[in-house]
């Protein structure tokens, strides 16, 4: 059963033209609406079903900077900045808090590679530090394990998903923009050379400019547009708990689990480095994009020959845009997660801090993760399509670094001075850009 957003008032009447119009309604495309809106730019957002349907309401709420890609850490400060004052910007309660977050390390080994993370980001003034065994023990108390050291970063921080992303939509309305939910963008038209009509399953709309941030489904708009975007899903099994006192309150990661308190008082708990990869068609024609990081990560995955394959296979690549699209046939992605996983992951909690032993399973979900070659997203302009803009593929760090993300995007998209070097985002860092075939 997915998590539950909550309701807010949306648009019924889509505007006939508007400087810029945001595809996807998560976390990426929200921000990047308030962005523009508090810019005093008029912009619309469309989405195909619900705000933050997918995984902007299904990730972990994790906001940190630690261990990030040494690309992503300006940007995730940026993010924290803006997740700072994110209740007085949407005048509501997104439950951000600073309570810091924690990854454990088994072995001296998992310490020096994160003295080297740590390291190389100082450049960034991180407030990371690296933790004694006895240092863990004072702050991720309670565990029944001697652990070899950890990375910890107290200004780190959480959030709650199902909240944030409709009140930054509705934060966003209040300044002028426009939202509209269950209406799926199929596609867009050139005018004098570049981006100038997106067409809608409620009618068209004129624009300068479009982003799209359709997280899973951003592969697919692509296509149809003539653009190979690299991207691939991988499927997170996540769980909540019902209240539970005890245990630490900040962010926590161990080998095989994490955990991290939530606003209604229970914890959202996940099992670490254990995704499912479903054998896909997308899978071998992307094969020589992502073979290295496979590899390489091969110990994160579970490999998944039966399951997503059938049904993504009739998925159409083509369609015409005055034709219903496969984002109106499928308006929510709602896969279901992995049983044993989830158990996985409460089981290992539960050996590492014995205080979850009481914690009942309140609710449980699946969520697929929109993934680069590289697990970092692309944000930024599509080249030789003049007016598209993309920012998508965020690898599961989405939901922490969206904020600033949105922020970079509508400088991007304005021309403005942008709030961190876009430079490591850039769609052509996966070679020549390439028509899909």
């Amino acid at each position: 059963m997915a998590p539950e957003t909550i309701e807010i008032e949306t648009d019924t009447v889509l505007p006939p033209r508007t400087d810029v119009v945001i595809i996807g309604g998560g976390i990426a495309g929200v921000s990047t609406l308030l962005a523009l809106a508090e810019k005093g730019v008029s912009a619309v957002l469309v989405e195909k079903g619900r705000l933050a349907g997918e995984q902007s309401s299904r990730n972990w709420g994790f906001c940190r900077t630690q261990g990030r890609a040494q690309a992503e850490v300006p940007l995730a400060l940026e993010s924290l900045r803006q997740w700072d004052r994110m209740n007085a910007r949407v005048e509501g309660d997104v439950g951000f808090t600073r309570a810091g977050a924690c990854y454990l390390c088994e072995t001296p080994r998992q310490v020096a590679a994160y003295e080297d993370w740590l390291d190389k980001a100082r450049q960034w003034q991180v407030q990371s530090r690296i933790l004694s065994p006895d240092e863990v023990d004072q702050v991720a108390f309670g565990s029944s394990r001697r652990w070899a050291g950890a990375l910890y970063t107290p200004n780190d921080g959480r959030a709650e998903p199902q909240r944030a992303v409709p009140l930054m939509a509705q934060a966003a309305r209040r300044l002028g923009a426009s939202v509209l939910v269950n209406c799926a963008a199929r596609g867009f038209e050139k005018k004098a050379g570049r981006v100038g009509v997106v067409m809608t399953e409620k009618g068209d709309i004129a624009c300068n400019a479009v982003v799209l941030a359709g997280g899973a489904w951003s592969r697919l708009f692509c296509g149809n547009m003539g653009v190979d975007f690299p991207q691939l899903k991988v499927l997170g099994s996540v769980m909540r708990t019902t209240p539970l006192s005890g245990p630490p309150e900040l962010a926590i990661a161990g080998p095989d689990f994490a955990f991290r308190k939530r606003a209604d008082g229970g914890y959202t708990v996940a099992r670490r480095n254990k995704y499912e990869a479903h054998v896909v068609p997308d899978s071998f024609r992307l094969l020589k994009h992502f073979l290295p990081t496979l590899v390489e990560t091969r110990h994160e995955y579970r490999i998944r020959l039966f399951g997503r394959y059938r049904e993504e296979a009739r998925i159409p690549l083509r369609w015409r845009l005055d034709d219903t699209s496969p984002f109106e046939r499928t308006r929510v992605l709602d896969p279901a997660p992995n049983p044993a996983i989830v158990e996985e992951s409460r089981r290992n909690l539960v050996r590492a801090f014995p205080a979850f032993a009481s914690a009942k399973i309140a609710q449980s979900w699946g969520g697929l993760i929109d993934s680069t070659p590289d697990a970092v997203p692309v944000i930024g302009p599509v080249p030789n399509v003049p007016g598209f803009y993309l920012m998508s593929g965020f690898s599961g760090h989405g939901f922490g670094i969206g904020p600033g993300a949105g922020r970079l995007m509508a400088e991007l998209v304005m021309g403005d001075t942008p709030v961190v070097d876009p430079t490591p985002f850039r769609f052509e860092r996966f070679g020549t850009v390439r028509h899909a075939a």
